[in-house]
């Protein structure tokens, strides 16, 4: 059995996985609930460290953390599976998070606001609210109407000629306010005609299928996030 968590912490941390060396804030574990939740699930290994030596959970108390956090912390709540396995005399905690039909999961952090997170890569980033307006509109059984007005052929002209744009950048190609181009973008998501990619620092929309495009760290270096 130990060769199956092995071979899971040669993988490293990524997109569906993260270790934790330990749990003493249950606020915190909710965070990384959350953006697994919203994502596309993954697994906590409890007792790693992040260069992936096993340091073993302290307690049965690191488990209530989790549990606390799902279920205090987490909105809705978060039913996970777990398993604990004995390694070399030390207990490691796996725990499964599901990714969610129906996002967002928030989690409530120290200061009481309920916040949703992505996980992207070994990240775990703040929703922006694109991808809650997104979301939320998933969710509404009403359909969603679009009108091809001059400001989504702008937008997708753009897109034709450009591997992405920013919302700063469409607000001032169209001459909208921001929450009319959230919402312009935000209906040509849920039609499936562009797609939002995310890191750290960026947020940017693209083409959902553009082909071939030029690579972003070139149009990055034209001051493309403008």
């Amino acid at each position: 059995m130990s060769a199956y968590i092995q071979k899971l912490i040669l993988q490293g941390e990524h997109q569906k996985q993260d270790f934790k060396f330990q749990v003493n804030d249950s606020r915190k574990i909710a965070k990384s609930i959350s953006a697994f939740a919203n994502t596309d699930g993954g697994k906590l290994l409890i007792g790693v460290k992040d260069n992936g030596v096993i340091a073993g959970v302290r307690s049965d108390e690191e488990f209530y953390m989790i549990e606390a956090a799902a279920q205090m912390y987490c909105k809705p709540n978060i039913d996970f599976a777990y398993r604990t396995w004995q390694i070399e005399g030390k207990t490691v905690l796996e725990i499964d998070i599901p990714s969610l039909s129906q996002k967002p999961c928030f989690a409530e952090n120290e200061q009481g606001k309920w916040l949703a997170y992505i996980r992207m890569d070994d990240q775990n980033i703040l929703a922006n609210t694109v991808r809650l307006k997104y979301w939320k509109r998933m969710q509404s059984q009403a359909g969603t109407f679009i009108r091809y007005s001059d400001k989504e052929k702008l937008l997708l002209e753009f897109l034709n000629d450009h591997p992405f744009i920013t919302l700063k950048r469409f607000c001032k190609l169209a001459s909208i306010p921001r929450y009319l181009a959230e919402n312009l973008i935000v209906n040509l998501m849920i039609t499936g005609i562009i797609e939002m990619g995310q890191s750290e620092k960026h947020t940017w929309f693209r083409l959902k299928d553009p082909g071939d495009i030029n690579n972003l760290e070139d149009f990055e270096n034209t001051n493309g996030w403008e």
